[in-house]
């Protein structure tokens, strides 16, 4: 099997010589030993994790994605701990949860996670040109564009999809993983617990059960879907809540999606050959 990339490669790169290098594999995962000597291997490797963002955030991994993030990518984890750390659920993304525009139809939520918070900080959509080559046969096996790519690092948000939408994503990290394209799967997603504020803000509809929800990715995690590619899953709780609505204080601290777009399409419109 043979995998094409769509943007431009970086030759491999000793470890380190720079926190952005793509890694030996078996040098990243050499350094990890010292975390199975004893104890409990998954309490210990997300300890790495800030202790500050489990009040916000539920955790769980498969083949110690924290370790590897934290060792062998540091600036992305940076990234991502930034991004968490910032981020919150506003109420008018809930009650008016998809925007049409200059992001397309899309929630909201991924909005605000995807396009404001990540892709300024070097996260872009990456799909991954994938063949099998048989003698002189090439045969074409595509995979899925993956939303947001730095280094060799994936990340998706899945907040408001059908369950089957976490099968695509693992599957997807498991095919690039074992291609050597990607070192670490990542999906933030919802907690069970977010109903209650969907029920009251009636929404809850919107939000069913067989939408993707943190306790059915967890099940096929813990069921091995991830193969053999480290993933960790990161699930949003109801501490994220903050009512933009009733206190102005909160709407301040945040752009609103629909304000973003408009000042986008006008600057589009301004910068439009013969504007």
């Amino acid at each position: 099997m043979c995998v094409k990339r769509t943007s431009k490669s970086r030759a491999p790169t000793p470890i380190g010589v720079s926190s952005n290098a793509i890694f030996d594999r078996s040098q990243i995962f050499a350094a990890l030993p010292s975390l199975n000597q004893e104890g409990d291997v998954n309490r210990r490797t997300l300890d790495l994790i800030p202790k500050e963002l489990f009040e916000l955030y539920e955790f769980h991994e498969w083949r110690n994605a924290v370790a590897i993030l934290t060792a062998a990518y540091p600036d992305e984890w940076a990234d991502m701990l930034a991004v968490l750390s910032d981020f919150r659920l506003l109420r008018s993304d809930i009650e008016r949860d998809v925007e049409a525009g200059r992001f397309g139809d899309r929630s909201k939520v991924v909005i605000r996670l995807d396009d404001i918070a990540l892709r300024p900080r070097g996260w872009e959509p990456r799909e991954f040109k994938t063949a099998i080559r048989v003698d002189a046969e090439v045969y074409e096996s595509p995979t899925h564009e993956v939303d947001c790519v730095k280094s060799k690092v994936a990340l998706e948000v899945e907040w408001n999809n059908k369950t089957e939408f976490y099968d695509r994503d693992l599957n997807n990290f498991r095919r690039l993983f074992e291609l050597q394209a990607i070192d670490v799967g990542v999906i933030i997603t919802r907690c069970d617990e977010l109903q209650s504020i969907f029920k009251m803000l009636g929404r809850a509809k919107s939000f069913g059960s067989s939408t993707t929800i943190l306790s059915k990715l967890k099940r096929r995690l813990d069921g091995g879907a991830g193969g053999g590619c480290p993933v960790l899953i990161v699930g949003m709780k109801k501490t994220l809540y903050l009512d933009d609505v009733a206190d102005r204080s909160v709407s301040s601290r945040f752009v609103r999606i629909s304000r973003a777009n408009k000042s986008k399409r006008k600057a589009d419109s301004s910068n439009a050959p013969g504007s």
